[in-house]
Parts: structure tokens; C-alpha cells; sequence
């Protein structure tokens, strides 16, 4: 191991990993953050930080050629060790960067399953995992066999966008060619898969060398789809442990984990469970912890928290040498709101299993947790029907994430 400190460089085009940075400080590493110019003066960890750059941007997003010319530029004086994406739209950028510099880490290639749900689909259903039908939107007469073949309605989706945004339902062929067209040459940047009515679950994961050493299973209460573009209250929930849900995502997780490549890193990985038949199908993975405080939901109930574990197993040395801590099998769930009042109060919302509150202006936020499924199940249901009553507020759906 080199007797100088070692270098981490964190690319967030967001706000975003905190206590990942913290912790690669505690580690003993030096930590340089590249983001973005706009968010300059946010809450960062800046005690954690050995300097701070800044990325030229439009509504965050970065000129990739920039980029590789800034880093280059600080590469002549700082060797950097590690590269690590922070955020989903980072991880294209870090593989880059790790190609062009030769930094250990994912490369473009096995990138591009963790960014592009066309690809990653395709990967999935090479390995035999199921995944709804799809087909590419390159070629007029493949839309059209797939059509007759596939029964509506469909789902239009951006292939490298996060979460719902940009996903567009579409009822019949002639709503599917009025919304291609309307794409023009961006047309070939989008999928069509079948909407499959069901249960959306996740699957937030640490991976050290190609093994999926901690996993938490966790349940919507409703599909991301439909708060987004229905507008309601955002809710999920730990799923009741050593269940026939439970066991068989950790397994689905699992392959497709393995069979996207990932060597080492944290992953969120969404499932649908059809009404149909029950049936599981894979939706999309990710090179990244999951958002909306779903960090704090799974330490609410493990005792783990992703950013930090994420942040040691990058650090370890020899590579490969880290070991999460064991894991408490409690419950915990976590609800999240746009809110009409700019500060919003949650006092009113006093039992005792209330383990966190979000700080974060038009938004009210509660993570409970217990050693019962039924309590957390029963207070969930209580709160979010509260908060509809109390904060709920509804914006148009927009074109990238706003934070």
C-alpha cells in the first residue's frame, strides 16, 4: 500500500453523498469533489474536503469533453486513486473518466448497464431473468411487429433518464407513432416496453467482488409511476423478512447484479410483481445508493448505512478486503411529500417509533421503524393518509430531477 494518502474523487452533478465523503475522510483518504457550478454553495461536507471544483452547467448536466480536460489537468499535480459517481447521471462520466485515465473501477462498457435501460434489459434477459416485453424504437418495422404481438398499452421510456422522469404511457398504435414522431431525433434515445400492472419492490445492495454481501428488500406503496404522474404521497417499507417476496428478490437481485458485471459497488434495483400471475420482472438497476432517503430508511432498519458502507468498501485495502457489519432485521418505513406550507410541521406526528424527519423546505418526510411489521405497516398507512390531508401539494412532472 502507498505510504502517501491515498486520493478520492467524487463527481456529484447533485447534491448528493455526504457521508460517503465523510467517511472516505475517516478513512484516512483525500477526498476532491468536482460538482456542479449551480450548486456551489450547497450543504457540503466541507470539513471532509481537500478542495472543491467546479463543472460548467446546463440545469446539471456536464460537457463530457470538459470534464476529461479538467480532471486531466488536475491529474498533473494529484494522483487520484479512486473515482466514484455519486449520483445517476455521474456514472457514465466516471467510467469515462476511469477509461481515459486508467483508474481502477467500471468501465464505459459494463457502465452502460447501470444507465441504459435498453442494454440493461437485454443483458437481463440473456441471463434469463424475466423483464417485460420491449423492443428498441430504432427501426418502423420492428415497433410495428412488436405492436401487433404485444397487446397495449405500452410505456414509452428514456433510455438514460432517472426514476419516472420522462416515461409516458401510450393506449393504442395510434397514440405510440403521434408520440415517436413527437420525439424526432431523439426518437432513437427511448424503448418501448408493455405496462404490466403489479407491485413495484426494491432491492438496495453492497457488492464486494462480484458477491452481493448486503441486501434489503423494500415495497412501494405505490408505484413511483403513478405518484409521479398521479400525484400522491411517496411511501415504501422493509418487507417482511424470511417471505416468499423477500427470499426470491434477494435472488433476482442477485443474477442481475451478476449478470450486469458489477464487481464492487452499491445498487438500487427495482422489481414489479404483475397482478396477473405474480410474476417478477426486472424494471432497471442502478451504480448507486437509491435517493429519496432511502439511505435512511435502510439504516432506520439494518443499522447500515449505505453511503458509509459503500464509502469503506471503496477504500479497502487489499481491495476486496471489506465486510459489512451485521445487519438488524428490524422494520422501517418512510414517507415523503411535497408540502403547501414552506416549513412544515410534523410534530403532530409523536409516536414513539419516529426516527427521522426530513429538513428540506415544501417537503414533510417521517421514517418510522419497529421490531413489528404489522406496527410499521399500520403507522404507515395512518401517516401517509394524514399527510394527504395535512401537506400534500402537486407540481407538474419534470424533465430531470430538480434536486
Amino acid at each position: 500500500m502507498p505510504t502517501r494518502p491515498l486520493t478520492m474523487l467524487c463527481l456529484a452533478s447533485y447534491e448528493k453523498g455526504a457521508e460517503f465523503m465523510r467517511e472516505v475522510k475517516r478513512q484516512g483518504w483525500r477526498v476532491y469533489l468536482v460538482t456542479s457550478e449551480s450548486i456551489q454553495n450547497a450543504d457540503w461536507p466541507r470539513e471532509s474536503l481537500d478542495d472543491i471544483f467546479l463543472m460548467p452547467d446546463d440545469n446539471k448536466k456536464w460537457r463530457l469533453n470538459d470534464v476529461i480536460l479538467g480532471v486531466s489537468f488536475l491529474a498533473r499535480t494529484h494522483r487520484i486513486d479512486r473515482i466514484v459517481a455519486l449520483d445517476d447521471f455521474d456514472v457514465e462520466t466516471a467510467a469515462a473518466l476511469r477509461e481515459h485515465l486508467r483508474v481502477p473501477g467500471m468501465g464505459e462498457t459494463t457502465g452502460r448497464y447501470f444507465r441504459d435501460k435498453l442494454a440493461m434489459r437485454a443483458k437481463a434477459r440473456e441471463h434469463g431473468v424475466p423483464a417485460p416485453p420491449f423492443t428498441p424504437v430504432f427501426n418502423d418495422e420492428v415497433v410495428r411487429e412488436y405492436v401487433a404481438e404485444t397487446p397495449g398499452p405500452w410505456l414509452v421510456k428514456p433510455r438514460s433518464e432517472a426514476s419516472t422522469i420522462g416515461i409516458q404511457r401510450v393506449n393504442s398504435p395510434d397514440e405510440l407513432w403521434a408520440r415517436l414522431e413527437s420525439l424526432g431525433d431523439r426518437r432513437s434515445f427511448h424503448l418501448l416496453e408493455k405496462f404490466i400492472p403489479g407491485d413495484v419492490y426494491h432491492v438496495d445492495s453492497i457488492v464486494s467482488e462480484r458477491e452481493v454481501v448486503f441486501a434489503a428488500v423494500s415495497k412501494y406503496a405505490r408505484p413511483p409511476i403513478e405518484v409521479m404522474h398521479d400525484g400522491d404521497v411517496f411511501a415504501t417499507r422493509i418487507v417482511e423478512h424470511d417471505t416468499d417476496d423477500e427470499q426470491q428478490l434477494l435472488e433476482l437481485n442477485r443474477r442481475v447484479l451478476q449478470s450486469m458485471g458489477m464487481v464492487c459497488g452499491a445498487s438500487h434495483t427495482e422489481f414489479i410483481k404483475a397482478h396477473a400471475d405474480g410474476t417478477y420482472y426486472f424494471l432497471e438497476t442502478s451504480a448507486r445508493v437509491g435517493g429519496a432517503n432511502i439511505v435512511e430508511l435502510v439504516e432506520a432498519a439494518t443499522g447500515v448505512n449505505l453511503w458509509a458502507e459503500w464509502a469503506k468498501l471503496e477504500c479497502a485495502e487489499p481491495f476486496g478486503g471489506y465486510r459489512p457489519p451485521p445487519p438488524r432485521r428490524d422494520y422501517a418505513g418512510l414517507l415523503i411529500s411535497l408540502a403547501r406550507q414552506e416549513r412544515p410541521d410534523t410534530s403532530a406526528y409523536n409516536d414513539p417509533e419516529v426516527a427521522w424527519r426530513l429538513n428540506k423546505d415544501f417537503h414533510a418526510g417521517l421514517i418510522v421503524k419497529s421490531p413489528s411489521y404489522d406496527r410499521i405497516t399500520h403507522l404507515l398507512n395512518d401517516y401517509m393518509a394524514r399527510f394527504r390531508v395535512d401537506f400534500f401539494a402537486r407540481q407538474p412532472v419534470p424533465d430531470r430531477p430538480t434536486c
